[in-house]
């Protein structure tokens, strides 16, 4: 194989290329490096080595690392590339090292660093390919990017599900290796940044360094809320999103639906990235945000009022089909507001989403064990993300 070079490679080409490897980088970064811990959860639990409440201080402490590795992003002054090469590699190590121990104090650890890898990831790939895609006039492929965690869940949902008797163990394993494959197809990819010629996207470079029109201190006010309202969801989605495989089977008992629950929420995620690119770019990414927070609290309103095969199926498609639409429009509110300079805001949004969810399974598992019951802590979740688009709405007329 050859290193990988925009030169003499038509726009079409780059922008695909581009695209794509960024999607493959938030597969396993986020699909696997973060979220391969729900439909793993079941197992985990059922071998006896944990328990749901030490499954919910798992997943916040990956949560946790989400948030200090958000954080850290602003200080983070290496080429995107590298950054995002190195997030591959920690990645795939993170996840073997998942399956080659049963103890809970290196469960934890590895989940933190896991966490913060996960972020550093997830920030410098979007930076990077969408600062690209824009230099290409390519902005539509965006949508592609962010469909990369949703084939992460439905890959390890659909295989946890056809493999689950092998145990976690096996689980995590495999998609280590999986992970391994799958980084080094993309590896050349995230080589040093190639220039693109000036020839080309005239138009779309202009569009990457554009900031918000208005006086600076309108912006820093905008950037505040946008970092203030984009943690609103990360507590909103998660606490489905940590326990839907055993929230549906404490529902369903004995029957084959609870896993395929996870695998919808990942496909409705594909479809709602591909299908948030193409909505006008001129639309106010804040009343997207906004339309988007209702979907989600409408479907975990499903799961709680309608608790058969249809409302979890029907509730996992409406939480799933806004889950990266989301971050797609406040991606693009960030360069928006801050242009080339956008990863630092990015960051602090990023930072924020991670408290959210950090809080989620800590209020969540507590609750449900003291009330045998997830439902309070869905509809605190669902009440969370509708006063988040109301917020929303009000800063947009506000400004």
């Amino acid at each position: 194989m050859h290193a990988v070079s925009d030169e003499g490679v038509p726009p079409a080409n780059a922008a695909r290329r581009t695209a794509l490897a960024c999607m493959v980088t938030l597969a396993v970064a986020l699909g696997v490096g973060r979220f391969a811990f729900t439909p793993l959860l079941p197992l985990m639990l059922h071998g006896g080595g944990l328990d749901l409440r030490h499954g919910g201080w798992l997943a916040s402490l990956n949560y946790a690392g989400y948030f200090a590795g958000a954080l850290s992003c602003v200080a983070l002054r290496l080429p995107h590339a590298k950054i995002v090469r190195a997030g591959l590699a920690a990645t795939v190590l993170l996840t073997l090292a998942m399956g080659l121990t049963q103890q809970f104090w290196i469960w934890a650890l590895v989940r933190f660093v896991a966490g913060a890898v996960s972020a550093w990831t997830f920030v410098f790939a979007s930076q990077w390919g969408l600062r690209r895609l824009a230099q290409l006039d390519a902005n539509a492929w965006g949508g592609v990017i962010y469909t990369g965690p949703g084939f992460g869940i439905v890959a390890t949902g659909l295989l946890v599900s056809a493999a689950g008797g092998l145990g976690a163990r096996a689980g995590w394993i495999g998609f280590g290796l999986v992970s391994a494959v799958l980084a080094g197809l993309v590896w050349k990819t995230f080589g040093e940044d190639v220039p693109i010629p000036a020839s080309v996207g005239t138009r779309g470079a202009a569009n990457a360094g554009t900031q918000a029109a208005g006086p600076g201190g309108a912006r820093h006010v905008d950037a505040f809320w946008l970092v203030l309202l984009y943690g609103v969801p990360g507590f909103g989605y998660i606490i489905t999103a940590t326990f839907l495989p055993v929230i549906a089977r404490h529902a369903l008992p004995g029957s084959a639906w609870p896993d395929l629950f996870w695998p919808m929420f990942g496909a409705a995620l594909v479809v709602g990235a591909l299908v948030g690119a193409r909505l006008p770019f001129h639309w106010d990414n804040r009343l997207m945000l906004a339309g988007c927070y209702v979907l989600q609290a409408v479907g975990i309103a499903l799961g709680i009022v309608w608790p058969n095969a249809a409302g979890f199926s029907f509730g996992s498609v409406l939480i799933g089909l806004p889950f990266t639409a989301i971050t797609l429009f406040a991606m693009r509110e960030a360069r928006l507001l801050r242009g080339e300079h956008a990863a630092a805001l990015m960051g602090y949004a990023t930072a924020a989403y991670g408290i959210g969810q950090i809080a989620g399974p800590l209020v969540a598992a507590p609750l449900a064990a003291a009330t045998g019951s997830f439902s309070p802590s869905l509809w605190l979740a669902a009440g969370a993300l509708v006063a988040g688009a109301l917020g929303l709405v009000w800063r947009t007329r506000a400004g």
